[in-house]
């Protein structure tokens, strides 16, 4: 089942935070420090009350997978046209899930209430040498926006 994350699921979305975390550690070292975590439960706590960034997770007996979102609105710019975006912060399935479809049914379900509240589309990033997360969501039907380059001194 999915449904929208509550405070009984913050200790278990800290454990799934930490293997995006190494994930990233193990890409980018030089810039993601190993076994930490974005945020920690006070801000997890602070977030689930902002409905601008809702956070869902997948229940079985157990949270197997969270989905981080970010609805930005524009209005009245002068260069882009108004519109509601539906940005993808962070999703992740445990290690000891992956292959079961939770980021499938995850994926889903954000797309669905992306639409359902109006959004014009689903934005997210992914770190170059990510190819298995790059791969998955080719297959949900994302393709490149734009591409952010770097120099690294």
């Amino acid at each position: 089942m999915i449904r929208k994350a509550a405070k009984n699921d913050i200790k278990a979305i800290i454990k799934l935070l930490l293997q995006v975390d190494m994930v990233h550690h193990r890409i980018r070292p030089d810039l993601f420090k190993p076994n930490t975590t974005k945020y920690n439960e006070q801000e997890l706590c602070e977030l689930l009350g902002d409905e601008n960034k809702p956070i869902f997770v997948y229940d079985e007996g157990g949270v197997l997978g969270y989905a981080f979102c970010q609805i930005t609105k524009t209005k009245g710019d002068i260069l882009l046209q108004d519109g509601k975006t539906f940005y993808i912060d962070d999703i992740c399935v445990d290690e000891n899930a992956r292959g079961k479809h939770v980021g499938t049914a995850l994926f889903a379900h954000v797309k669905k209430y992306a639409q359902s509240i109006g959004c014009h589309n689903i934005t997210l990033n992914v770190w170059n040498g990510n190819d298995a997360a790059y791969a998955f969501y080719q297959n949900m039907g994302m393709q490149v926006q734009k591409t952010t380059m770097e120099l690294i001194f």
